[in-house]
């Protein structure tokens, strides 16, 4: 399994329409082959920032799968022009864990 890690900052002003919006988003990211699940938070320190988390069977799962299908358009004309800068993406293994 690969997460997926996004920090979005949000124009200031813009973070209940971007909840908005990635409200009715989230829909398409979950219906892609691969998915696992998905979280966003946001945070505390700096109420424009979120944390994307996005698990994937795969990394290709997410970087031609997803980012190479026609869903992936229409996800990024929802969400994209909320972000000032545009986000970094980072993916991740699981190197050691603990179930609880």
């Amino acid at each position: 399994m690969i997460l997926e890690v996004a920090i979005l900052d949000v124009k200031a002003g813009d973070e209940a329409a971007f909840e908005v919006a990635f409200s009715n988003a989230q829909a398409i990211i979950a219906s892609m082959p691969g998915y696992v699940s998905h979280d966003l938070k946001r945070c505390l320190e700096k109420p424009n920032r979120y944390i994307l988390l996005v698990n994937w069977l795969t990394l290709e799962d997410h970087t031609e799968g997803f980012r190479g299908s026609p869903e992936y358009l229409e996800w990024r004309a929802l969400l994209h022009h909320f972000y000032d800068p545009f986000p970094d993406v980072e993916h991740y293994e699981i190197v050691d864990s603990l179930a609880v």
